[in-house]
């Protein structure tokens, strides 16, 4: 048997007798111990199986590859120029809010300021956003309602 195989053996066996221990207060009187016994080492072996897929596996060595955003470009410079507009705060509570789903008292952490303000900050940046992007693109009032009833 693998000297980590081993190890984890140990710990599952050890990890079951102290939760047995701590459980046994409560056990029911006249309970079968002995399956009581086995469906925690049961129990115990799973969660041992489980770290073992978590763990970090190593590697000789990792071949050096292209990054997939290498020579990337953007598709739309009219966006990214509205979105550079922006003033900082505005930029980053859209970016963490809006591209990166984290909740506004989050993105008030990130960026400094209350809960509130991170929402606003985000609410006029978008709202920013809509105005110049879609002056820039000349989309016409029809095309807007369209495009905001979509929203």
């Amino acid at each position: 048997m693998p000297r980590r195989a081993c190890s984890d053996a140990d710990d599952a066996w050890s990890e079951t007798f102290l939760a047995a221990l701590r459980a046994y207060p409560d056990l029911a009187e006249g309970a079968n111990i002995e399956a009581w016994l086995v469906t925690i080492a049961h129990r115990k072996a799973i969660d041992v199986l489980r770290a073992q897929s978590r763990r970090a596996l190593p590697v000789a060595a990792i071949a050096e590859g292209r990054s997939a955003t290498e020579g990337w470009e953007p598709s739309d410079d009219n966006l990214w120029a509205a979105l550079r507009a922006l003033p900082i705060k505005q930029r980053q509570a859209v970016a963490y809010h809006h591209l990166a789903g984290l909740p506004y008292a989050e993105v008030a952490a990130l960026v400094g300021g209350s809960t509130d303000a991170a929402r606003r900050a985000a609410n006029d940046g978008i709202r920013a956003l809509r105005r110049r992007y879609l002056n820039s693109t000349n989309v016409t009032p029809q095309e807007e309602s369209t495009h905001d009833q979509l929203q």
